[in-house]
């Protein structure tokens, strides 16, 4: 059992280093006043299988492939947040007296902790943060409490040490992206404020939604539904290797029955699973609306995919771009990091922990 192992100690320069289940995604930012700058970033791919669902399954594979990330992005950064996926946290808001000292907290936090976890306490990594005052009653406060499975964070840790890093902070996914999300706010009507924006992230293999209301997460959702299967699609019909297929599908120069055959029913697939996922939302909630969506992940740069889930869903829609407004160190290409923009906003999330 340990303290402090999700959440991490406060201000420290940390690499963000997203582990999906196609690529280890590393990003370094500065801060300068209240403007952000990117000062180097890596997309390293992952051998097939070496994470499946968000478990990393070959941790060797996961080391190697953060090395060669850590190595091209030229980063001196030693130290790095990285985060277990939200299925794997369990969490829970508890009510504690607002005069709590941080001992007392802890040591309450512990006994509270056993009513709500399903496993022993020594086979789990647990953390707390206090939200502020509770609502219902002034004289508590809210204690956000995280556990996760030790196997889960150790697992993130041993891959971060074979690649030569120091992880310093294990995060919960959906709060990365509750982090990044502050990056997109700026980009919506009255920055978002009262607003409920489902922030779509469809990766490799998996899509999950997170719904913010007012900037805070109040729901994930996890799904198997990703850019595979399109790549695989690829990949069969036009006899390519996975690798061949995977650089087809960015590049292009596919025949020209791919947009009518091959990419028009995956972008039909990825708006019924948008829609699907929204009333799986609403019949689990008081909600029965979103004010917008945000597409993120590899699939959210497919051409036009933004103009369809508007149409279909009658809902606006636009593709995450946290970097819209950062300044780039030299070394960085625009429009390769634009490319990946929608992409990397779990590793800017993580990124952004520096300045806690």
């Amino acid at each position: 059992m340990a303290f402090a192992q999700l959440f991490g100690t406060k201000a420290q320069s940390l690499l963000g280093v997203d582990i999906s289940s196609s690529a280890v995604k590393l990003l370094e930012l500065s801060k300068n006043g209240n403007k952000y700058r990117v000062e180097s970033y890596t997309v390293e791919p992952l051998p097939p299988n070496s994470v499946a669902e968000k478990n990393i399954s070959d941790v060797d594979a996961v080391g190697e492939a953060i090395r060669k990330a850590a190595k091209r992005s030229g980063s001196r950064q030693k130290n790095a947040a990285l985060a277990v996926a939200g299925s794997a946290v369990i969490t829970k808001i508890v009510q504690m007296p607002a005069d709590f000292n941080e001992e007392e907290l802890e040591s309450q936090i512990m006994i509270e902790a056993d009513q709500y976890i399903p496993y022993s306490l020594d086979e789990v990594n647990l953390d707390f943060e206090v939200q502020g005052p509770s609502e219902n009653s002034p004289e508590h406060m809210d204690v956000l409490l995280a556990a996760s499975r030790s196997e889960n964070v150790d697992v993130r840790v041993a891959a971060a040490e074979l690649g030569g890093l120091i992880a310093k902070v294990i995060d919960v996914e959906a709060y990365a992206m509750e982090n990044a999300f502050t990056l997109i706010a700026p980009q919506l009507p009255g920055g978002a404020e009262d607003m409920t924006v489902a922030v779509f992230d469809v990766g490799a293999t998996m899509t999950t939604l997170s719904v913010l209301h007012d900037s805070k997460n109040i729901y994930t959702r996890e799904a198997v539904f990703g850019g595979r299967q399109l790549t695989e699609e690829i990949q069969r019909r036009y006899g390519l290797s996975y690798e061949e297929a995977g650089m087809a599908k960015k590049q292009g120069g596919l025949p020209d029955t791919y947009l009518p055959e091959v990419l028009e029913p995956f972008k039909e697939a990825m708006t019924q699973q948008i829609s699907r996922s929204l009333q799986f939302f609403f019949s689990s909630s008081q909600f029965s609306s979103v004010d917008h969506i945000v597409l993120a992940g590899g699939s959210a740069s497919i051409t036009d995919i933004d103009q369809m889930i508007e149409e279909r869903l009658s809902i606006s829609t636009s593709i995450a771009n946290p970097f819209a407004n950062m300044s780039l160190a030299s070394g960085i290409k625009a429009q390769v990091l634009g490319n990946d923009a929608p992409a990397m906003m779990i590793a800017c999330g993580l990124a952004l922990r520096s300045f806690d």
